[in-house]
């Protein structure tokens, strides 16, 4: 029998393959299109993302086709009114600052890694219905269109999108609203002084414009909103018809249109992620405002954060409830990300004189006053990186040492022989002491094969939270899953008990 179904060969999709697979976890990855994408929305790759790609050795290479952002620009009236370095946010909190890639383009290095470890997504192949079973889910793929093929496996992870059909299947509700702008999206090539490698925003009108650029000279993604009359006719819309405020406002010269398509955006959060041995995520359990880039990459968390869970119960080293912890911790976080881009987009295209003078006069001059300040810099970096997303509230969240606390990221350092995200990849439970390792505590973690880093102490790493001597407890995914100011061993088997996890590899 199949250990996982993966219906849906987005970057949601292919990012649980890729984890379940480096498990040992044996998948099949279906989708209904007969290819992978040519255009795409998602743009940005944020930090957090990037650091979890390290335990797959996926990082490089997505740097290598990325482009990094140095600069953002707000524009008004047809001229650059304020200009936020986007240089060194990221220092001493992560080695990875803000970069851009087209989620084509992304997808393309996700099955090609995918395609190395053996795994092939299937094409043309649909799911058309799936029945629960005590050990398992009885599913029916239609191929081609033509024939059906009976399949089992004992999960099935729902990665199809916004109209996903596994959610309508499972009947479960999927609540919000829909806003009123439709959104275009035009890959060209263009001149002008916005095709300068920077990220540029017009501020002039309630719709939404901005230039992403992307890796090469004069490649851009334009991403902008129209709430007129030329909304209602979505559907026939054409380059034409929105081009002509990114050429008057940013006075850019458009050379090539490779593609241009639109759609409408929803904020919504489904009522559940998971039921019985069903799962969903990305699109599919939660949408929003494309404004932060932070839809792909919650997608990406979402698989990140069951494909270890999935692995753990699959063989026997963590109870059903562990995957309860599934739908507690991601849905709390997609529920204030959907809330937060709804109030961020709804301020930012309000209509109206008062508005639109916040957005002209006001916003150029606060926000290169917010990035003047060190701390506001630091905390609108790992806001919009997800560096600041915790797990506090989880039931596999235990303890506290100094400021660090189950369910935190573990933070990241440097250490003296490179940092200590280098022992993540091998993608499993591991106890991290900073300072001197105790001998009955390194005696325990040999006897019960938990791998265990001692790292030298450095006062450097005060500035990352870390307690001198304590021990952290390391989920698979990176995040601390038990705090401790003491190398106490006991803490560590009443923790594993508790929650009826095995901690060896």
């Amino acid at each position: 029998m199949l250990d996982v179904l993966i219906v849906g060969a987005g970057p949601t999709g292919l990012v649980l393959a890729l984890w379940l697979t480096r498990q040992g976890v044996k998948v099949r990855v279906v989708d209904r299109s007969e290819g992978p994408g040519s255009t795409s929305r998602a743009l940005a790759v944020q930090a957090r993302t990037l650091e979890l790609y390290r335990q797959l050795d996926l990082t490089d290479t997505v740097l290598e086709q990325a482009h990094r952002v140095p600069g953002l620009n707000l524009w008004v009236r047809g001229r650059s009114a304020a200009r936020v370095s986007l240089e060194n946010l990221n220092q001493d909190l992560t080695p990875y600052g803000p970069c851009i890639i087209p989620q084509d383009l992304h997808e393309r290095l996700l099955i090609a890694r995918l395609n190395a470890l053996g795994v092939e997504v299937e094409r043309s192949t649909e799911l058309t219905a799936f029945e629960h079973r005590a050990d398992r889910v009885c599913v029916r793929l239609r191929i081609s269109g033509q024939h059906d093929q009976p399949v089992e496996a004992a999960y099935l992870a729902g990665c199809d999108g916004a109209r996903s059909v596994v959610r309508q299947r499972l009947d479960v509700g999927f609540p919000g609203g829909t806003y009123q702008q439709v959104f275009y999206v035009a890959d060209v090539g263009a001149a002008g002084a916005a095709m300068n490698g920077e990220l540029h925003v017009d501020l002039d009108e309630a719709d939404f414009l901005a230039v992403f650029p992307l890796k090469g000279a004069g490649r851009a993604r334009l991403i902008g909103t129209v709430r007129d009359a030329r909304a209602e006719r979505a559907e026939s819309l054409q380059f034409d018809d929105v081009s002509a405020r990114a050429i008057r406002q940013m006075k850019l010269q458009i050379r090539k249109v490779n593609w241009f398509s639109t759609y409408r955006v929803h904020h919504r959060v489904s009522e559940r992620f998971g039921v019985g041995r069903v799962f969903l995520l990305g699109d599919a359990a939660h949408i929003h405002s494309p404004a932060g880039g932070q839809g792909m990459n919650t997608g990406i968390g979402d698989a990140i954060n069951l494909a270890w869970k999935l692995r753990a119960v699959l063989r026997g080293q963590g109870p059903d409830a562990l995957l309860q912890t599934y739908e507690t911790e991601r849905r709390a976080f997609a529920q204030r990300l959907v809330a937060s881009t709804d109030r961020g987009f709804t301020l930012a295209t309000a209509p109206g004189m008062l508005a639109h003078f916040m957005r002209t006069r006001l916003l150029p001059i606060v926000v290169p006053l917010l990035f003047g300040f060190a701390a506001m810099r630091r905390y609108l970096f790992r806001t919009v990186s997800q560096l600041t997303l915790t797990y506090r509230d989880s039931a596999i969240s235990d303890g506290q040492a100094g400021s660090i606390r189950g369910g935190d990221r573990l933070p990241w350092v440097r250490t003296a022989n490179g940092d200590n995200f280098d022992a993540l990849a091998s993608i499993g439970w591991q106890l991290h002491v900073y300072g001197t390792l105790r001998p009955e505590l390194r005696s325990w973690c040999r006897e019960h094969e938990l791998p265990v880093q001692a790292y030298t102490w450095q006062e450097s790493f005060t500035q990352s939270a870390f307690t001198r001597d304590a021990m952290y407890l390391v989920r698979p995914d990176a995040y601390v899953g038990l705090a401790s100011c003491t190398q106490d061993p006991r803490l560590l088997a009443r923790y594993a008990d508790r929650h009826g996890l095995v901690l060896s590899p």
